[in-house]
């Protein structure tokens, strides 16, 4: 397509389970103007045939999303940048809702979207419960939609972060613009998700948290994104909705207590260089 409006970029790695669920939903757009482009980082599985039936590009790069990222947008040619995960599926009305957005506001650099989760098994439920607390508290929201000129003017994302990097990019493009969002969602699909998981998932992004950390010293270590004490007072700031199913609330605090105990111990291995057990 030529000069379309909105570029959707989709960095993937071995991700055939939820790839043509996230694709499909971006091609049931309401809004038409947009190009489709998948970087795939060398998958293993059927990721780069599922790309090929139904992007406009795929592209292989690694080593990690935001060089992915950053590569797509570079490859891209639309006004607008869109960063979606594979594991993820859209409103049909995101995008006409962040272009409306951006053209009524032109101070507006960035788009956050709100995210649901869904997912299977018991702790799925903990993890929708949790993501729930996030809709709407600008702290944890970062942006995905993107005005291509503020998007280049500020670098793109870092490419050495491995965890933290879409709020260090909201940061960075809130010093020259607004930083808004839309009240449609993406619907992140956690899959089948395990107390075990959740943990070493956290434990694995918590090893990379001094990267973001120094580049942002002006947060606070224990009151950031990344610390429990913020959360936690998120959580009980709305007994209503934690404890609206109690055996689901108690067992999201519970999981949340393990990923943080598991997070702690990477982010101090990490600052030792040492990168497991």
């Amino acid at each position: 397509m030529a000069n379309p409006e909105v570029s959707v970029i989709v960095p993937t790695k071995n991700s055939a389970a939820t790839l043509e669920a996230c694709l499909e939903s971006i091609r049931s757009q309401t809004f038409k103007s947009l190009e489709l482009i998948v970087i795939d980082n060398f998958s293993s599985d059927d990721t780069r045939e599922i790309a090929a039936r139904l992007a406009d590009r795929v592209f292989t790069r690694g080593p990690e999303r935001s060089a992915q990222r950053n590569f797509g947008a570079k490859m891209s040619s639309g006004d607008y940048l869109l960063m979606i995960d594979s594991d993820m599926e859209l409103d049909q009305n995101v995008i006409q809702a962040c272009v409306d957005s951006s053209r009524s506001n032109p101070s507006v650099v960035g788009l956050a979207i709100p995210e649901e989760s869904f997912g299977i098994g018991f702790w799925a439920q903990c993890k929708r419960l949790e993501r729930s607390f996030y809709i709407g508290v600008t702290w944890l929201e970062a942006a995905r939609f993107f005005c291509r000129e503020a998007y280049d003017a500020v670098g793109g994302y870092e490419e050495e972060l491995i965890s933290g990097e879409d709020w260090d990019l909201s940061r960075r493009l809130g010093r020259i613009g607004a930083i808004s969002r839309i009240d449609y969602y993406i619907y992140h699909n956690e899959g089948h998700v395990s107390l075990a998981s959740a943990i070493r998932k956290k434990y694995y992004y918590a090893k990379f948290a001094k990267a973001y950390l120094s580049r942002n010293p002006e947060i606070s270590k224990i009151g950031a994104q990344v610390g429990p004490l913020r959360r936690y007072a998120l959580f009980f700031s709305k007994p209503g909705k934690l404890f609206g199913r109690p055996v689901v609330g108690l067992a999201m605090l519970f999981m949340k207590g393990c990923e943080f105990t598991s997070g702690a111990i990477g982010y101090m291995l990490s600052r030792q260089d040492r990168w497991s057990f």
